[in-house]
This record gives structure tokens, C-alpha cells and sequence, in this order.
């Protein structure tokens, strides 16, 4: 149940950060609106998680994932653009979450 909390949390956390660009400096009130509830509930839920997972690996998946699905939204949704080595660098953030999901004894889960 904790990573369906931690991954809940990052698609909030997602969302929010989307809202956010949407928002326009806070000028449009429905996207401002997404973008305080889905920080709240993003936090919460990731407050959630860290009675379980160490803060390590917590903050490693929650702004690894979330820095990967936030510019393939930017991509999606604002026309974006990335390149090689914004997918390079994509990769090896993921490539770091697994390696520290897997192989580390330091993310005490």
C-alpha cells in the first residue's frame, strides 16, 4: 500500500506542477485552484509515505518520476520540446531511481 501512496502523491504532484504552467502566474482561477489542492494532497500523501520508506528513497522516486512525467506533460500538453539529450537525462533519472530502489541498502525500504 505505501508505493500506491507514493505513487498517488506524484501524480498529484504532477498534475499540480501542469496546473501550475496553466495558471499563468495565478491569473486563471480553475488551474490555480488544481494547483493548491494537488500540492496539498501531494504533500500529505507523501507525508504518508515516510512512515514507511526511508526520506532517501522517498524524495528520490517522488522527484525522479516526478521531473520525468512533468516535461513528458510539458511535451504533451504545451508543445515542449525534447530532445536527445533531454531523454539521455530522463533515462538516467530513471536509471538512478532503480538503482537505488534495488541495489542500495541505503534506501531503507
Amino acid at each position: 500500500m505505501p508505493y500506491a501512496i507514493l505513487a498517488l502523491a506524484i501524480a498529484c504532484e504532477v498534475v499540480a506542477t501542469t496546473a501550475l504552467k496553466a495558471s499563468l502566474g495565478f491569473t486563471r482561477l480553475l488551474p490555480s485552484l488544481i494547483v493548491v489542492v494537488g500540492y496539498g494532497a501531494a504533500f500529505f500523501l507523501l507525508s504518508l509515505t515516510l512512515k514507511t520508506f526511508s526520506v532517501g528513497f522517498t524524495y528520490a522516486v517522488w522527484s525522479g518520476l516526478g521531473i520525468v512525467l512533468v516535461a513528458l506533460m510539458g511535451a504533451v500538453l504545451f508543445g515542449e520540446k525534447l530532445d536527445a539529450a533531454a531523454f539521455l537525462g530522463m533515462g538516467l533519472i530513471i536509471a538512478g531511481v532503480v538503482v537505488l530502489n534495488f541495489f542500495s541498502r541505503a534506501s531503507g525500504h
